[in-house]
């Protein structure tokens, strides 16, 4: 029989919560059938699903794996599309059990708060860039942009980038961390803040005219196998608390992603919650099921499929 957790008072919180993702444009969808479907024996876990394709592959690789190992104790993963913020603020009320790729340190702030709820199980992968990038052929030379290296230079060059600063989603941690480094910087730039859609939109105009354009991204992501770009150098290395309660003139820091799962979801999962402490999908092989996905136009739940496909042996052993 397929059961939900359950607590006090979670179906209004739900409610609350479902409305609340609607209203701000997310959507919620039934995720973990896998290849097979569900076992129809097991819990369904109400998991976070960010914007970007990373999570989707995760969760969709961990659907794969639940439905391959009914042992687990997971029937399937009823995910829903929220930013971090609302992410987490569902993980603190109790409505949300699993967080995948949970970006350190930019969410640390967000984990904190639901500490009493929630714990970071694992680390999928480390050491991930992030940063302002240029494209090569700006900087090569005789570019529009020849001889800049360097976020602090970026005011030398504002006429050549049009003014403007590219961003992603308005409810990422890092466009908040690029506005205050933009201000501790002194850079005039506007501030172009609208979805991560939008701005490979403008990259990808830019790029096919060879014009200038400076922009935040992340590893791993598809956008560095359709483009060669070049991230500008920082002057300052990241500290703690220089992008919070500091002036935010420093570099952002390397990430990791995370999984992050209710102390509930420990109790009534706990071999699913074991294999999510092993989990490890590195950067590499992420970017490339990004590249699949973003570039050559195949589906979540496929390349998810050849992934776990591709590591029986690894998850076996994880499994234990």
């Amino acid at each position: 029989m397929q059961r939900n957790l359950r607590r006090p008072g979670a179906s209004a919180l739900a409610l609350t919560a479902l409305l609340a993702a609607a209203l701000a444009g997310c959507s919620s969808e039934e995720a973990g059938s896998g290849s097979g479907g569900g076992s129809g024996d097991g819990i369904t876990v109400q998991t976070a699903e960010f914007s970007w394709t990373a999570a989707g592959l995760t969760n969709g690789i961990l659907s794969e794996i639940a439905s391959d190992h009914p042992d687990l104790g997971v029937s399937s993963l009823a995910t829903t599309q929220l930013d971090p913020a609302a992410a987490w603020a569902g993980a603190q009320r109790g409505d949300i059990d699993l967080l995948t790729e949970v970006a350190l340190p930019n969410q640390q702030a967000l984990a904190d708060k639901a500490s009493d709820q929630v714990d970071v199980v694992s680390e999928t992968y480390g050491d991930a860039a992030q940063g302002w990038f240029v494209p090569a052929y700006a900087v090569a030379p005789g570019g529009p942009l020849e001889g800049l290296t360097s976020v602090t230079q970026l005011n030398d060059y504002a006429d050549e980038l049009g003014g403007k600063f590219y961003d992603a989603d308005p409810g990422y941690i890092t466009t908040e961390q690029n506005t205050k480094r933009l201000s501790g910087y002194g850079i005039s730039l506007e501030h172009v803040v609208s979805s991560e859609a939008a701005e490979l939109a403008q990259l990808k105009s830019s790029y096919g005219s060879e014009e200038p354009i400076v922009l935040y991204l992340y590893h791993p992501h598809a956008v560095f196998a359709q483009y060669d770009m070049v991230q500008l150098e920082e002057p300052t290395p990241y500290s703690d608390g220089c992008l919070t309660t500091g002036d935010g003139a420093c570099a952002m820091p390397s990430y990791s992603a995370n999984i992050a799962a209710s102390k509930e979801l420990q109790e009534q999962a706990p071999a699913f919650v074991d294999l999510l402490t092993d989990l490890r999908i590195p950067v590499d092989e992420m970017e490339a099921m990004q590249k699949q996905v973003d570039v050559d136009g195949d589906d979540v739940p496929t390349v998810a499929r050849q992934w776990v496909d591709d590591h029986a042996d690894q998850i076996d052993q994880w499994i234990g």
